[in-house]
């Protein structure tokens, strides 16, 4: 029977959080009316994360492991279980005990609701404030106003998608925490929920300000997604085209100065400047067409649309 619901967790060294994790969920997902599946991907643990887990298959008939060949990180490991749920509900989180089972039927109620995403919000956070709070406030103010998908935690793993809104994406660096900017691309309705979060128990996080930077550089890429995806020259032959503007306009004042007045203007900088914006330019032209030509060539070899359909009425 195909599972209503995938709860979708990925972990890297949690040994001593398994057995908890899985009475947990059992605990939260048992009452549930409807079938349901936990994938569960291991991302090349190094500790007996994998051994409990197999150790503990034969007692949670629901439980699916999927274990990777190395540590690819943990968008890497979000796309290899969405890949392989089965469920008509996805429900990513992390397996460190800081999200709570507990949370999952409320997101699913409001999922019911006609929503295609659904977010937690870790109002109560429990974590450093200088390291992880304070950090992550600005980042979710920024990221919201810049993608117009306003949510108060994106950092927050427990979500719950509609199989049909995620399942494809393809997932790289750190974009998991922008997957609802990235479905709300194709129209999917995003809500927030408040949701706990619970002090880590066992082991070390995984996360620190050196994903800062990581994180500052997909945001421009999911910028770059909304604004520009299915239509690059846009922005570079826009770009290209101003700056090959004001390089012809400095060169031809030059020249007048040259031709009209006489002057030296071998050794001026503007001479080297006009140059430099002028081959900018064209480079930046030559980029937009080149990107337009993979952009058609990506779409029409793949067989998808630029455009994502909600539901047909005939």
């Amino acid at each position: 029977m195909k599972p209503y619901l995938s709860v979708v967790i990925p972990v890297y060294n949690e040994e001593e959080n398994i057995v908890p994790l899985l009475e947990a969920l059992d605990k939260a997902l048992s009452p549930l009316e409807k079938p349901f599946e936990v994938v569960i991907v291991d991302d090349g643990s190094t500790d007996r994360t994998l051994e409990k887990l197999k150790a503990l298959k034969p007692r949670y008939p629901w439980l699916r492991i999927v274990a990777l060949r190395r540590n690819f990180g943990q968008s890497a490991a979000f796309t290899a279980g969405i890949d392989h749920a089965r469920g008509e509900i996805i429900v990513t989180m992390d397996g460190d005990l800081q999200n709570d089972p507990r949370d999952i039927p409320k997101l699913l109620a409001k999922i019911e609701e006609g929503y295609d995403v659904v977010s937690g919000w870790r109002k109560d956070r429990k974590d450093p404030f200088f390291s992880r709070r304070l950090p992550s406030f600005l980042a979710n103010v920024i990221i919201s106003r810049l993608t117009k998908v306003k949510l108060h935690d994106y950092g927050c793993s427990l979500k719950a998608y509609r199989a049909e809104v995620i399942k494809g994406l393809t997932i790289y660096g750190e974009l998991h925490r922008f997957i609802p900017a990235l479905v709300s691309l194709g129209g999917a309705r995003v809500a927030e929920i408040e949701v706990n979060h619970h002090p880590r128990r066992f082991g070390r996080s995984k996360y620190g300000l050196s994903r800062t930077y990581r994180v500052v550089l997909d945001l421009l890429l999911v910028l770059f997604f909304r604004k520009f995806a299915t239509k690059p020259l846009h922005i570079f032959g826009l770009t290209g085209g101003i700056l090959l503007f004001l390089g012809i306009t400095i060169e031809g004042y030059l020249t007048i100065l040259k031709l009209f007045f006489g002057q030296d203007i071998g050794h001026r900088p503007l001479l080297l400047l006009g140059v430099l914006l002028i081959l900018t330019g064209i480079n930046l032209l030559g980029t937009g067409l080149l990107a337009e030509l993979i952009i058609r060539t990506y779409y029409e070899a793949s067989g998808k649309r630029i455009y994502h359909v909600r539901e047909v009425i005939e």
